[in-house]
């Protein structure tokens, strides 16, 4: 036995900095050799005090291991310290025991099952003098699972970086050690020096000594057919035994990490399977082999029988495989609708697959990490059950059943990590051109193979498919379903809801002390623990907002409330100064001044003054401030924002024309203490009963504003983070609004954990639902991959960034038409009056702001947003919040900019004063249309005027 105890010795970036000398003595009849035989980690010992964890090499006595690296990295990928891996020393030889024993400590951070999937568990690696990974074991995880990746930084020894360690899916008490023993990871006692039998096949019969390399046959009456590995229950009856069995291989995965492949017994599947109860199946785990089958091989295999996550799988050693001459009837695939529920799919497990019938893309998020869509057979999504049924009853709980019974994924046939390890391999499924959008039919041209992992049904193609070899692996095609602009919605004005995604203009680089996700090359993309809530620096915003303006201005509603836009308050600017910036990119897109905002009331509230807020922005042409806006002052508030109301009126619009909109962003439901708000399980989450509070202070300042402005038209909007009939709706419903979006579409705005639903809503009073004309779900976000979001750039080899509206914010837009009473224009030229060469615009012209040039460039210095992967992950920050207004002395008549000037119940805006910043988008306060009509012969002047409401 060889040992060497080796002390770190590294500089920061991984290089040997010194020599250490060891006394190596190369024992009598031995000299340094190649390896001859499989060179690996046979044992680790993590489980005790450093001094006593070691990790052993196997090898054939004899080779030299010089230079060689071996050591360890934690769960997040690195090494602990420069002492947790070494280089060999010259000298490094296997001794006749088969091992080499090289002590140094690991960390014993280590798990197992789901919780340890790709992010949790110590791994141990081996990398050879010529700079190549030989071995990378995690300790834990789940054996055929994901494993830890390695990071990319300067500790992380170069040829290890963005690899996947293999999870051996053991873990050992104190003081014990895991060994590679008869083809598995076991816990026992250690043994250092001594070598494990790690490959021995069960019994493979009398190998011929002429013939090494593949053992001899295994008599026909002593193969187990695999349908009896199989069984048909959802564990095979075999697990633990050894077995041999034969089959004809159906995929194969030599890259990617799954290491094995599917074989399935000759001449079985198609039509003949429908009377069948067991699968003739079955995955092969043999990183040993798996570069060594083909598709269509017919193969003997022994090994061993478990399950991981419920799928039975041979576990094969190098002598366990065996190709047979005899020719062997193809397998055929099982063609036709993959049915619902474990009970059904069971006797398919493991064989080829050609799906057909009505399949639905029901989920996109986990396809640019891990190459993996969600699937349901129908027509429809999987549908949250609370966006359709009252919390708890048995409707929603039998939703909540038909969802999991009906939906599957349709895998990559592997297991990396495309924005991790496997970043530089281009990832399948996600594009600019070729979309896969929540929601399109799915049409599958060739096989795939069913499995089971990760508590899921996997399609798996027959091979690793990547974005490179789509076009002859991928087994599918989908509809492409984008829109390039809302569907239209009537009426002579529109009102619609966006949550921009953390569009912040402070940049998380100008925040002291603020950390930030970084792309696959360690440049930032957002902020990350801090109150900045979005780009981190200046490129990064500067990918963000074009699509956000891109998406308001192709939504072109006269009123657009917005949530998640920066309180610039909060970082000591006038508190409108992102919705300033964000109207100046407006129009400077749309080469016009087409858009203003409701300024920020004089008053500021107590609660709710997040670092997030909500705001309106409008279109001067088509509609009018009517008063001031004015914020909730309310402590039910005060972990969430603090709604915003405003008075409207068409440009045009008769007297009772005015309308009231009120923009909310409610608490999420990602946390929450105190009665009522701890998840109770019923499909709300957390903090509902906080929710509910607010919805019922909305309704209240709701009733305010209507006597305020005297009318019966409101206009609910906003990201109230409840489903359509969870508990803070029905507040609503019973106070007599009407649910626009639920009643006149059939689309959802949001996308979790692969359920459809709208968690943004538009609500009117029963007044004025009478008069909305139309509505629509603009699905350019939830839909779409993550993956093009511009917070995801570079995080693969392929560039998934454009400047289109698609993947802007992670929610939907809603939009809605209404008619509202315009007046009459008793002053209209009659049918004998034409207006003259020489006439002013008429009094209907709204302003367009051409006049100030300059203004457009103005809106180039924006800053940036962040977002946070899970359901209202970012939106609840209060901390270090101050009560009461903003800074006052910031807020001078230069800030407010493309505001609209002040306004009152009868007036509109008024124009900039002298030394503002330049207006865009400003109402006018009256519209005086002055002619100066020069009488021949004359010198009187006539001013005519007259004020537009």
């Amino acid at each position: 036995m060889r040992s060497l105890s080796l002390p770190g010795r590294r500089t920061a970036a991984g290089a040997l900095a010194a020599a250490v000398t060891l006394s190596l003595t190369v024992l009598p009849g031995f000299s340094p050799a190649l390896a001859a035989g499989p060179t690996e980690i046979s044992e680790i010992a993590y489980a005790g005090p450093d001094d006593t964890d070691f990790i052993e090499v196997k090898a054939e006595p004899g080779v030299d291991l010089s230079g060689y690296v071996v050591g360890s990295v934690t769960r997040g990928g690195s090494p602990q310290s420069p002492d947790h891996w070494t280089t060999l020393p010259a000298g490094s030889v296997v001794d006749e025991s088969g091992v080499l024993v090289v002590e140094l400590p690991i960390t014993n951070s280590v798990n197992t099952g789901s919780r340890a999937d790709g992010s949790y568990g110590s791994s141990v690696f081996l990398i050879d003098a010529a700079g190549t990974v030989v071995d990378f074991d995690q300790i834990g995880g789940v054996v055929g699972g994901r494993g830890v990746t390695a990071e990319s930084g300067g500790t992380v020894p170069e040829a290890l970086r963005g690899q996947t360690a293999t999870p051996t899916g053991a873990t050992a008490p104190n003081g014990q050690s895991i060994a590679w023993t008869d083809g598995s990871w076991t816990a026992g006692d250690p043994t250092p020096g001594i070598a494990n039998d790690a490959d021995a096949p069960a019994d493979p019969g009398d190998p011929d000594p002429d013939a090494p390399g593949e053992p001899a046959p295994v008599d026909p009456a002593d193969v187990t057919p695999i349908a009896d590995i199989q069984g048909t229950s959802a564990e095979s009856p075999l697990a633990g035994q050894d077995v041999t069995t034969r089959g004809v291989v159906t995929a194969a995965y030599p890259t990617g990490g799954l290491n094995g492949y599917f074989v399935q017994t000759a001449g079985t599947g198609g039509d003949a399977h429908a009377d069948e109860d067991a699968s003739h199946g079955i995955f092969v785990y043999s990183r040993d082999t798996a570069d060594e089958v083909r598709i269509g091989d017919h193969v003997e295999l022994t090994g061993r029988v478990s399950e991981y996550y419920e799928q039975t799988q041979l576990t094969v050693a190098a002598e366990g495989l065996r190709h047979l001459e005899e020719p062997a009837e193809a397998p055929k695939p099982v063609e036709g609708v993959l049915p619902d529920g474990d009970d059904a799919r069971e006797s398919l497990e493991g064989m080829l697959l050609h799906p057909a019938g009505p399949i639905t893309v029901t989920d996109t998020y986990p396809t640019n990490r891990y190459g993996e869509l969600g699937l349901a057979n129908g027509t429809e999504t999987l549908v949250q059950p609370t966006d359709v049924h009252r919390p708890g009853t048995d409707e929603a709980e039998a939703l909540a059943a038909s969802n999991a019974e009906r939906g599957y994924l349709l895998d990559d046939g592997s297991t990396g990590d495309y924005t991790r390890g496997a970043s530089d391999v281009p990832l399948p499924y996600v594009s600019t051109e070729d979309p896969v959008r929540v929601g399109a039919p799915a049409t599958f041209t060739s096989p795939v193979v069913l499995g089971f992992g990760f508590d899921s049904w996997r399609l798996q193609p027959l091979t690793h498919l990547t974005g490179e070899n789509a076009g002859e692996v991928q087994p599918v095609t989908f509809e492409n379903t984008r829109e390039d602009a809302p569907r239209e919605v009537g009426g002579n004005v529109s009102v619609a809801s966006f949550n921009v995604l953390n569009y912040f203009i402070t940049l998380g680089e100008d925040e002291e002390g603020c950390d930030y996700y970084e792309d696959r090359e360690g440049n930032p993309t957002t902020a990350n623990s801090c109150d900045v809530r979005g780009a981190y620096d200046q490129a990064s915003f500067d990918r963000q907002w074009p699509k956000i303006v891109a998406a308001i201005n192709a939504l072109d509603a006269s009123v657009v409330s917005l949530e998640e836009i920066e309180n610039s308050a909060r970082f000591g600017k006038d508190r409108d100064a992102a919705v300033l910036d964000l109207v100046e990119k407006l129009n400077a897109e749309a080469g016009t001044e087409k858009w203003a905002f409701a300024e920020s009331p004089e008053e500021l509230p107590t609660y709710g003054e997040d670092a997030i807020r909500t705001a309106f922005i409008y279109q001067p042409s088509e509609v009018e401030t009517v008063g001031e806006s004015e914020l909730l002052d309310d402590i039910a508030f005060d972990n969430a924002r603090a709604p915003l109301a405003q008075a409207f009126a068409p440009a045009n619009g008769a007297e009772d024309s005015t309308f009231v909109a009120i923009v909310n962003h409610f608490k999420s439901k990602g946390s929450g203490e105190g009665p009522g708000n701890v998840d109770s399980g019923d499909g709300q989450g957390h903090s509902n009963a906080d929710r509910v509070s607010q919805a019922e202070a909305l309704v209240d300042f709701a009733d305010a504003q209507q006597s305020e402005h005297d009318t019966d038209s409101v206009f609910l909007l906003g990201d109230l983070n409840s489903y359509t009939e969870e508990d803070p709706m029905h507040v609503l419903y019973e106070a007599g609004y009407r649910n626009i979006g639920k009643e006149m579409t059939d689309e959802s705005t949001y996308l979790f954990d692969g359920l459809t639903g709208s968690l943004d809503h538009a609500l009117a009073t029963e007044a004025l639902f009478d008069d909305i004309t139309g509505a629509d779900i603009w699905n350019i976000n939830s839909v779409e991959s993550i993956g093009l979001e511009y917070s995801r750039f570079n995080s693969n080899v392929t560039n998934l960034h454009d400047e289109s509206p698609f993947r802007s914010s992670d929610h939907d837009p809603l939009l809605v038409g209404v008619d509202l009473p315009v007046a009459e224009d008793d002053e209209a030229p009659g049918e004998d009056e034409a207006p003259g060469e020489d006439e002013a615009p008429g009094e209907d012209e709204a302003p367009t702001g051409d006049d100030d040039t300059g203004e457009d460039e103005a809106g180039d210095d924006g800053a940036g947003d962040g977002r946070t992967d899970g359901e209202g992950a970012s939106d609840d920050g209060t901390d270090d919040q101050s009560p009461g207004k903003g800074n006052d002395s910031d807020r001078d008549e230069s800030d407010k900019g493309a505001s609209g000037g002040d306004r009152s119940d009868n007036s509109a805006s008024g124009g900039s004063e002298s030394g503002s910043l330049p207006r865009t988008g400003v109402a006018m306060t009256g519209l005086a249309v002055t002619g100066l009509l020069l009488l021949l012969g004359g010198a009187a002047a006539v001013l005519m005027g007259r004020a537009r409401r």
